[in-house]
């Protein structure tokens, strides 16, 4: 195990002398984005299917308000 620096972040005691770079890369494919949700948010939408089937919703929303020739902004004014 190395010596930790003044500056180091990691403290001494946690050794990753075994781990592996770049272990799990594939596990997600090129077309995925991972977003990091606000813990509000979290208790809402607890997967990422909860989270999907929103946002496809309001997609919908936002396409048929397209189509009205409205957004949801201007019905808010």
């Amino acid at each position: 195990m190395r010596k930790a620096d003044k500056n180091d972040d990691i403290p001494a005691e946690i050794d990753f002398s075994g781990g592996v770079r770049g272990k799990h890369t594939n596990r997600f494919g090129a077309d995925t984005t991972l977003v990091l949700l606000e813990p509000d948010v979290c208790k809402t939408f607890p997967n990422a299917k909860a989270v999907n089937s929103a946002l496809r919703l309001l997609m919908k929303a936002g396409a048929k308000a397209t189509k009205a020739g409205t957004t949801s902004l201007e019905k808010a004014s």
